[in-house]
């Protein structure tokens, strides 16, 4: 079964990491994106030492789940913008991305997402070049710079899965560049949810998952909404899509609830109950 993670939440640590034992979950931690902390050390050492300290005192010091190296975070995305025409602009998004490499290589996280950050339905042909040559360029750069982390680009409000495939097509040498499909997401486009998961089971590594009511990203419970999760893992599965999945819920009662409709209904990477 890969992998699950959960968002786990400072403040009712004991509660989160007992669930996270019970379904075999890694962490998704989701301070690190904001620039209030990734202007101030000191918030970040703070952050990481809570987290450290959480962690030692449930699972042990020397058990498997010590330390943060099969944990990821997510990296800076308000106002990232690597393909801008304004080098202003583009200096600072490309800062915000290095700064939030540079907080995973000290923690030694598995990986880091981002956001595509592109204008959702703005096909024009100049946008969409300095888009993906924008992008490759600088992600080249920066999984070279940074070869222990894997980088996972996650389609935000992207209209359509063709994109983000072909930047992720032509990074298709770069070990440790892939896609973050975010389900919930994918299915507030007007395209199905085959078409996504069709087009970019090639290149996916990692997957977000929460619910929504197909008009809002509501980010609420597994099973909650209106998306089909039965459809889900049939694509997933056919598909042949090996790739952990980030539960994408805030608090304890949200995660618990997700995980026990996923491990009732069988959703991937729950088991599936074995037929008679």
């Amino acid at each position: 079964m890969s992998r699950l993670y959960l968002v786990p939440d400072r403040k009712d640590m004991e509660r989160v990491c007992a669930l996270a034992a019970e379904y075999g979950c890694a962490f998704e931690y989701n301070e690190f994106y904001m620039p209030k902390v990734m202007d101030d050390p000191e918030s970040q050492e703070e952050i990481i030492a809570d987290y450290k300290t959480c962690k030692d005192a449930y699972f042990g010091k020397d058990s498997v789940e010590k330390g943060f190296c099969g944990d990821t975070m997510h990296g800076a995305f308000l106002d990232v913008t690597i393909h801008s025409d304004d080098p202003l602009i583009r200096d600072a998004s490309m800062l915000r991305v290095r700064q939030s490499m540079e907080i995973a290589k000290r923690m030694g996280l598995k990986g880091v997402v981002f956001h595509t950050g592109r204008l959702a339905g703005f096909r024009a042909e100049g946008y969409l070049r300095n888009w993906r040559d924008r992008n490759e360029a600088f992600f080249r750069e920066i999984a070279g710079q940074y070869p222990a982390q894997q980088i996972y680009m996650e389609n935000m409000f992207d209209e359509a899965p063709d994109i983000l495939a072909g930047l992720a097509e032509r990074m298709r040498d770069v070990e440790n560049f892939g896609v973050c499909l975010d389900y919930a997401h994918a299915m507030l486009s007007r395209r199905p949810g085959r078409e996504w998961i069709e087009t970019l089971a090639p290149y996916v590594r990692h997957i977000h998952i929460n619910d929504n009511d197909l008009q809002n990203d509501l980010h609420l419970a597994v099973g909650a909404g209106r998306l089909d999760w039965q459809e889900f893992d049939h694509l997933i599965r056919q598909c042949r899509i090996e790739a952990p999945v980030l539960v994408e819920v805030n608090g304890y009662e949200a995660q618990k609830e997700s995980l026990r409709y996923m491990k009732s209904h069988g959703i991937y990477p729950m088991e599936r109950e074995r037929e008679d």
